[in-house]
């Protein structure tokens, strides 16, 4: 962690951190179709530097999809992505801009993970010396020189990072990047992708483990069949907005809180030592509680977490329901 905060002040000294501040990915009216198939459908927003921008949706949603044509992987049917204003395709320097891991296994199995690395800083114009650099960040010296087919998943994926790394690019697109990771690897790759955008890059990261993704990102695009659902602060995701207003109360005087709240039209119910109010929020009990002469000892909205929003939001966009 020491290292990290170094290298981050390092880089600022230099004015690193400013020239990242207007690196930004800028996706508007992307449809991707296959056949009779949408896979992604009008889909618009923006990722912006300094942040962890979480990606997420059910399987099927069209998050892959999406990530293949900001990449020029695929071609969108209508729509445009812009990276730093231009479409990937006319990104001078790709390596140098944009760093991305998709598919960790995606790599020559006879060659080492350092060849490998080496051929990608060759023929993108990467001094030697960055490889040995990525190498340390990611933690792979023992292995450096073993070739990547005998790689764990975790090993691979640690290599797919140091390739996106590779360039230090302004932005960053992981899919997946904690898939086969230990959970020192996973603490490690949090911190990574924080120290990342605080240097003031735009990471954007794709995840089904919600409970990294929500002790990692700062913003959120959810999409459901192709659509966008939500693109707001993880704080605001989370807090249960709109019909989901849920407060926690703690009151000696439950029975005329409750007569008071179901007059205003929210509903109060039991929970241990607590008290849980649907659809008002904590502004609105207070004037209640005051208006009515009744003493709180706890007023604040209520929190849910990550998966048990995305589960609520998300349940008419999943694609595939087991029976239960």
């Amino acid at each position: 962690m020491v290292a990290v905060k170094d290298r981050l002040a390092r880089r600022c000294a230099r004015g690193a951190c400013a020239g990242y501040l207007d690196a930004m990915i800028e996706i508007r009216g992307l449809s991707k179709r296959y056949g009779d198939r949408v896979a992604v459908d009008d889909l618009s927003f923006t990722i912006r530097p300094g942040h962890v921008t979480g990606f997420l949706g059910p399987n099927g949603a069209g998050k892959t999809t999406t990530m293949r044509v900001m990449l020029g992987l695929d071609a969108p049917s209508a729509g445009s992505v812009t990276i730093n204003g231009k479409p990937f395709a006319q990104v001078y320097s790709a390596m140098r801009e944009v760093g991305a891991l998709l598919d960790a296994k995606a790599v020559h199995g006879g060659r080492s993970a350092y060849n490998h690395l080496w051929c990608l800083a060759a023929t993108n114009g990467i001094p030697r010396s960055r490889v040995d650099e990525v190498i340390g960040i990611v933690g792979l010296e023992d292995v450096a020189k073993n070739r990547s087919k005998g790689f764990s998943l975790g090993m691979s994926q640690r290599l797919g990072i140091a390739a996106a790394l590779l360039g230090d690019p302004e932005i960053l697109m992981f899919d997946e990047p904690v898939n086969g990771l230990d959970p020192e690897g996973i603490r490690w790759i949090r911190l990574l992708m924080r120290s990342l955008a605080a240097e003031g890059r735009t990471v954007f990261v794709s995840s089904h483990l919600m409970s990294e993704m929500e002790n990692t990102a700062d913003h959120l695009i959810v999409i459901g069949r192709g659509k966008l659902i939500a693109d707001c602060p993880m704080a605001e995701f989370t807090a249960g907005g709109g019909a989901r207003t849920t407060t926690v109360v703690k009151t000696p005087d439950a029975n005329r809180l409750a007569v008071a709240v179901e007059a205003a039209g929210g509903t109060l119910e039991p929970d241990a030592d607590e008290f849980t109010v649907h659809g008002l929020g904590p502004e609105r009990i207070g004037e209640l509680a005051l208006a009515n002469g009744i003493l709180l000892h706890h007023l604040a909205p209520s929190r849910v977490s990550l998966e048990e929003a995305f589960m609520e939001l998300t349940a008419d966009s999943v694609e595939y329901q087991a029976k239960g």
